[in-house]
């Protein structure tokens, strides 16, 4: 299990990593600067939220921990583990369809809806990390 016990921090190869899906109440972090953006994180066993400059970036139910975060180009790569099976949902470009990755298989294309959310289920059985990739098609 790999929590991020300062609930968000900078990796040496220049991603991000933040929530603890161990703590029993609700931790925040805000104003934590990263490529010139400021993030807030929000963390608990039942819930792990991310936000940049305001707006929603990613959230889990229950929590989870998310590891080398990177938002590239059209794809958002990450790693993710938890005590449980979760609900993730993501923030993308509106309207858009992408493919998502779960340990390198494929799980389907969806769209997108006019907010931009995108939501999926990742199985994360004894904490086990997954690897997420989601790669813009069309």
């Amino acid at each position: 299990m790999a929590v991020v016990k300062e609930l968000i921090r900078i990796e040496d190869n220049g991603t991000i990593s933040f929530g603890d899906y161990e703590l029993a109440s609700k931790s925040k972090l805000s104003d934590f600067e990263y490529q010139g953006d400021m993030y807030k994180v929000k963390t608990f066993r039942e819930i792990t939220k991310l936000e940049r400059n305001g707006m929603f970036v990613y959230e889990s139910v229950p929590g989870t921990t998310v590891l080398d975060l990177k938002l590239e180009g059209n794809e958002m790569t990450f790693k993710v583990e938890g005590p449980e099976d979760a609900q993730i949902t993501v923030e993308l470009e509106a309207d858009t369809i992408y493919e998502i990755f779960l340990d390198g298989v494929g799980i389907g294309s969806m769209k997108t809806n006019l907010g931009g959310k995108l939501s999926f289920s990742a199985e994360l059985e004894n904490a086990k990390d997954v690897e997420v990739r989601i790669k813009k098609i069309g």
